[in-house]
């Protein structure tokens, strides 16, 4: 098709270019074309990890009264290099808990402060989930999944300027 075919605007240019594809205003012309998939499995990831923040945060909370309130909540184990009180643990769990289900709440406000938070809560859930780890080994390992992913979602992320 030439030039002189394509219908023109009012300022006498083409409406449709093709050399100008990908170039407008949003800077999406340095993208590559597979990119705005990952942009939206990111955002979608980021909404999904602050869910997962918030109800994690709650189980955690809820998991860390249980072992505060009975001793005797978990089963017992032997000799275990990282043996804590289980009321020890159930602080650690409680306390970690509420800041994980405030991060969590922040994510989904799309706080800024909230994804460094979640990074770092979420690191520090892992390493948590693996001590735990003979207390409730089925648990800790899907907490640790989940963490992989948090971090994953919230470090992948690039929030646009709006």
């Amino acid at each position: 098709m030439s030039d002189a075919s394509q219908p023109r605007n009012p300022q006498g240019s083409p409406v449709w270019d093709p050399s100008h594809q990908g170039t407008g205003p949003s800077g999406s012309g340095s993208r590559s074309p597979g990119r705005h998939a990952e942009d939206g499995l990111a955002a979608g990831g980021v909404t999904f990890a602050g869910v997962l923040m918030l109800v994690n945060g709650v189980l955690a909370v809820l998991q860390g009264i249980a072992a505060i309130a009975e001793d005797d909540v978990y089963g017992r184990i032997g000799e275990y290099v990282y043996k804590i009180n289980l009321t020890g643990w159930g602080w650690i769990l409680l306390i970690v808990g509420v800041v994980s289900a405030a991060a969590g709440g922040g994510i989904l406000k799309g706080a800024a402060w909230a994804r460094v938070t979640g990074i770092l809560l979420a690191s520090v859930s892992l390493v948590l989930q693996f001590l735990f780890l003979p207390y409730a080994p089925v648990w800790s390992i899907v907490l640790i999944a989940i963490g992989v992913f948090v971090i994953w979602a919230l470090a992948v992320y690039r929030p646009t300027a709006r």
